[in-house]
């Protein structure tokens, strides 16, 4: 018979991605103060680099798109909102 895994076994199963182990060189000064603090560099440095790369994503984005932008927004400018006749507010 198959068990029954809890909806807390299966969250975490899924929103762990795969872990790599890397060299990171910081400040030492820096580093022991986090460590005093009990601050968990690995966490914050996946955490903040995953931002980064997000918002490196949603700029190259908008780059690489602003061609199609451009010309969407000049066409609503010129032609106005599609089915803005039949709109009620």
């Amino acid at each position: 018979m198959p068990t029954v895994q809890s909806q807390t076994a299966i969250r975490s199963n899924c929103a762990r991605p795969a872990k790599r182990a890397i060299n990171l060189s910081l400040s030492a000064d820096v580093l022991d103060a986090a460590k005093s603090l009990q601050i968990n560099v690995s966490q914050l440095c996946d955490n903040y680099l995953r931002d980064v790369v997000r918002h490196e994503q949603m700029r190259r984005w908008r780059v690489e798109h602003a061609d199609f932008i451009a010309a969407y927004n000049a066409t609503i400018e010129t032609e106005g909102l599609p089915l803005d006749e039949w709109r009620t507010f």
